[in-house]
């Protein structure tokens, strides 16, 4: 047990102790993995110092680093935002930033072999675009598109959501289930609202601009807004990867783990989504991205240091509590891929 200044927290630290108010209320319970947003919290009501466990180490892949996604969605919210409100022609610019992304993936070494911890966060709409734009990407190189095709996915993916910003729905951690007539039917209407604001923007590709149409059409046809069957190819993966993460950001639905929403993609594979498609984002979207707790079958929680190669869902993991609830105080390292009569049950919030 170590006590940790909040101002050198970085998320993902778990509490030793029960978090308090001077006045003996609980803030946060013995136990809790420390969110970036719990972080903030606490600095917000002035409570300086914390215990937490000692560190466990994992070894976390990550498609784009914070640093980079940062400076990419700031430039494209600034891009946007000005678009929406006067019509900019800085708008241009993002077939410049799709091409950056795409740089970004090539240069990391062994970037189509690796898989890839993906995790739950904030629906904020400009990183949401830029990590639809990084997955489809990927999935795009690993299928061996060409590479005009390549960029105009990524074009697309980070224009796609441009019609929520003409709406008043809110529709943060809400399931569509959950909205009045008046809200499903506006909402269903951001991909014309998008479509709309750029068909005319001479610079896009028509590919781009069907993917913004369409990113929400199933092959089914019980998508929306059109309700058509017959999609791209390229529109097939954007719909695949705007998907698993609206899920795992909470835009139009109540925020998923990856586990979840891994498992949607899952039950509607050749439905709604493209099954060899789906296959290949499969292949590199951990199903237990790295830090996440898990449960297994012989009753052990455990954390997910890293993930096999080749095997999204069979992740090497650290014992932390035995199947009696004692906790274990030695290293107990289990690779799943070794430990073929061990599998996770689920993951868990708390432990």
């Amino acid at each position: 047990m170590n006590i940790r200044k909040i101002s050198d927290l970085i998320g993902g630290e778990i509490l030793a102790r029960t978090v308090m108010t001077s006045d003996y209320k609980i803030l946060l319970s013995k136990g809790t993995v420390l969110s970036k947003e719990y972080i903030e919290k606490l600095g917000e009501l002035d409570i300086k110092e914390v215990f937490v466990e000692e560190e466990i180490y994992t070894e976390e892949v990550e498609i784009v680093k914070d640093e980079i996604g940062i400076d990419f969605k700031n430039k494209i919210k600034r891009i946007i935002e000005k678009h929406t409100f006067g019509h900019s022609k800085e708008l241009v610019e993002l077939s410049r930033t799709a091409d950056n992304i795409i740089n970004n993936l090539l240069e990391k070494e062994g970037v189509l072999e690796k898989i890839y911890d993906i995790k739950e966060r904030s629906s904020d709409i400009y990183e949401h675009s830029i990590s639809v734009c990084y997955l489809a990407i990927l999935v795009g190189l690993k299928m061996k598109i060409p590479m005009e095709k390549i960029h105009d996915i990524g074009v697309a993916c980070l224009l796609h959501d441009l019609g929520l910003r003409y709406i008043m729905v809110n529709y943060t951690g809400r399931n569509m289930e959950e909205f009045s007539k008046e809200e499903l039917t506006e909402y269903k209407k951001h991909p014309i609202y998008g479509y709309s604001a750029l068909e005319n923007e001479s610079w896009m590709s028509s590919l781009s601009k069907d993917i913004i149409l369409y990113h929400h059409e199933h092959m089914n046809g019980s998508g929306y807004p059109l309700k058509i069957t017959s999609l791209p190819f390229e529109v097939k993966i954007v719909n695949i990867c705007e998907q698993f993460d609206e899920m795992i950001c909470g835009i139009g639905h109540k925020r998923l783990k990856v586990y979840d929403a891994i498992q949607h993609l899952k039950k509607y594979r050749n439905i709604y989504y493209d099954g060899t498609i789906l296959d290949v984002f499969l292949d590199f979207a951990a199903v237990y991205p790295a830090g996440s707790y898990v449960l297994t079958n012989e009753n052990e929680i455990g954390i997910v240091l890293k993930q096999n190669k080749n095997h999204s869902d069979r992740p090497v993991i650290k014992i932390i509590y035995d199947k009696y609830g004692e906790k274990i105080q030695h290293d107990l390292i289990k690779n799943l891929l070794t430990e073929d009569k061990i599998f996770i049950k689920k993951v868990i919030e708390n432990i």
